[in-house]
């Protein structure tokens, strides 16, 4: 099968390495200089250094050349492997190469999160660009890059309103060390992808405290009772959650020491300031990117999100993270199925 991976960052360079002994795959990044340099050295020292790049593996920074390589085979797929962010200006740009005639094959996205200035799920975004009729759906669930470039056990979900799509991501990543599951519940996938990150901040702020693993469990369950509640009201379905892009991924990004998340969050708890994190960390977490976003939704549909507001007011408002902690304990005993 041909596969064109647009973005060269750890998760989509990882997955490159997954996949490059069986199929014909080209890895694309935006940096010609950092494509060439990867080309030569046979590894990614910029996002996943370490990684030999398989012999195999096609990596390039010519874009109308990386859409052309699945565009003129019948059997292909795209993986947009950037960040959210990003997946707005990818979209326009695979616009441009359909106006000049390529066609745009299925098409799956790694990224986890909301737009920031719309609050927009990826699957919206593609839409507004590219319309309905481009096979589209979303590839997540529980799964740091390193591992899977190690090539360890991993289970992801493929998530589309369309069975062929969801057939042909089975038969291209299924396999070796990697399952793949199907569901057709998109809003319910990536809501699960998109708030995890936030709680897994959370989750850091609580390590980084010094509150113990009774705190953390505590946290965990109830911020999976914060997905659910905010994915049925998007659409999502409940027993989505309970899955892989939902608890599984939750649990990993929050416990997971190569959580970039959870990282935040225990640089928070020692007092240092959210710039200083982002500067450690080389580029910004995606629980940042959306944690607005997500305050404003659950505003927005009345979806009550203690921990995610937390958060929130700790990244933006200026509280501490022990007022975040005094705040979450001091609210009323409740219903737990409420």
């Amino acid at each position: 099968m041909n596969i064109t991976i647009l973005g060269a960052g750890a998760w989509g360079t990882a997955l490159a390495i997954a996949l490059a002994d069986r199929h014909r795959v080209l890895l694309w990044g935006r940096d010609e200089a950092a494509m060439r340099q990867a080309a030569a050295a046979r590894e990614n020292r910029a996002y996943l250094p370490g990684f030999q790049l398989p012999a195999a593996l096609d990596i390039s920074a010519d874009f109308p050349r990386a859409v052309g390589h699945v565009a003129a085979a019948q059997d292909s797929l795209l993986v947009v492997a950037s960040s959210v962010s990003g997946l707005r200006p990818l979209a326009h740009q695979l616009q441009l190469e359909r106006q000049q005639g390529r066609a745009i094959p299925n098409l799956v996205w790694l990224c986890k999160g909301f737009e920031e200035s719309t609050r927009l799920l990826p699957h919206q975004v593609v839409r507004e660009v590219l319309g309905s009729d481009v096979p589209h759906g979303a590839l997540s669930g529980p799964s740091f890059a390193q591992e899977v470039a190690h090539g360890m056990p991993c289970a992801l979900t493929i998530a589309s309103h369309t069975a062929a799509l969801r057939d042909t991501v089975v038969q291209a990543v299924h396999g070796r060390s990697i399952r793949v599951y199907s569901t057709d519940d998109l809003a319910g996938v990536e809501v699960g992808g998109a708030v995890k990150n936030i709680l897994a901040i959370a989750t850091g702020v609580i390590d980084g405290l010094g509150l113990g693993l009774n705190a953390r469990a505590a946290l965990i369950t109830r911020g999976l009772a914060e997905i659910s509640r905010l994915g049925i009201a998007l659409g999502g379905r409940p027993e989505t959650f309970m899955g892989l892009a939902g608890v599984g991924d939750l649990i990993l990004t929050c416990t997971g020491d190569l959580s970039r998340n959870r990282k935040v969050g225990l640089g928070l708890a020692e007092g240092k300031s959210l710039d200083t994190i982002v500067a450690e960390l080389g580029h910004v977490a995606e629980g940042v990117r959306c944690a607005q976003a997500v305050r404003q939704l659950a505003a927005e549909y009345g979806v009550d999100m203690p921990i995610t507001q937390a958060v929130a007011a700790v990244l933006f408002d200026g509280d501490s993270p022990k007022e975040m902690v005094h705040r979450l304990l001091a609210r009323d005993p409740r219903d737990e199925a409420a």
